[in-house]
């Protein structure tokens, strides 16, 4: 596996150096911050997740002022005891997406939100305070207790929210193939040990956050 400096060195050399490998990345929020987001930019985060997965993104992004104005501002309690009504008005608002499923999957997040902060005092701050050295534990416990989580869902929510993270992109995946660490789709627990180990060692070596190394991973391969 090689040195998180030389996958940076390939990457600068297909784009024209560091400077424009670096630029722009997403960086991750001090942990006081992200425990300090409120409920409902977690649930607003979650279902724009969950209707942007298998269709256009662009669509959900201009669609998306309509989607907080039919949710509510996807207030958390409203949307946990969702009443049937409501839930028929959302199947008939032409503001969303009027996919059953998914409005089901945004009770029911709201419902996986009001649990944890129960359970552990506050959501935002579970998530804050989870180790990124146990980031695809994390990964693995929001798709089994979340609804429509799973995949890149819940990765892309946690970039968006600012959490630390790494997105096991078509390109990643390829980097970490060729470096050895897996040998085909980070599926199976074996192999997604073995990505946060690599993901571990590049963040000791380099001082990087996962931000950082996925993107650059992602940019030394094509």
């Amino acid at each position: 596996m090689r040195s998180f400096a030389d996958i940076l060195a390939i990457a600068a050399a297909r784009k024209g150096g560091e400077a424009q490998v670096l630029a722009g990345i997403a960086q991750p929020l001090p942990p006081a911050d992200l425990a300090a987001l409120p409920d409902d930019r977690w649930l607003s985060a979650m279902a724009r997740g969950v209707f942007q997965a298998g269709f256009s993104w662009q669509v959900i992004a201009q669609k998306w002022p309509g989607f907080e104005a039919a949710f509510g501002g996807f207030a958390v309690a409203p949307l946990a005891f969702m009443p049937e009504d409501r839930f028929e008005a959302l199947l008939a608002d032409t503001r969303i997406v009027r996919n059953g499923q998914k409005i089901r999957a945004v009770q029911d997040n709201a419902l996986f939100i009001q649990s944890v902060a129960q359970q552990h005092g506050s959501f935002a701050g579970h998530i804050a305070a989870w180790p990124a050295a146990d980031y695809i534990g994390l990964l693995d416990w929001l798709a089994k207790h979340g609804s429509r989580l799973g995949g890149a869902t819940g990765p892309y929510m946690l970039r968006q929210m600012g959490k630390e993270s790494f997105i096991l992109s078509r390109d990643v995946l390829a980097r970490l193939q060729a470096e050895g660490v897996i040998d085909g789709p980070a599926t199976s627990q074996k192999a997604k040990r073995a990505v946060q180990a690599a993901f571990d060692h590049w963040r000791a070596e380099s001082g990087q956050n996962f931000n950082v190394i996925s993107k650059v991973l992602a940019q030394s391969i094509g």
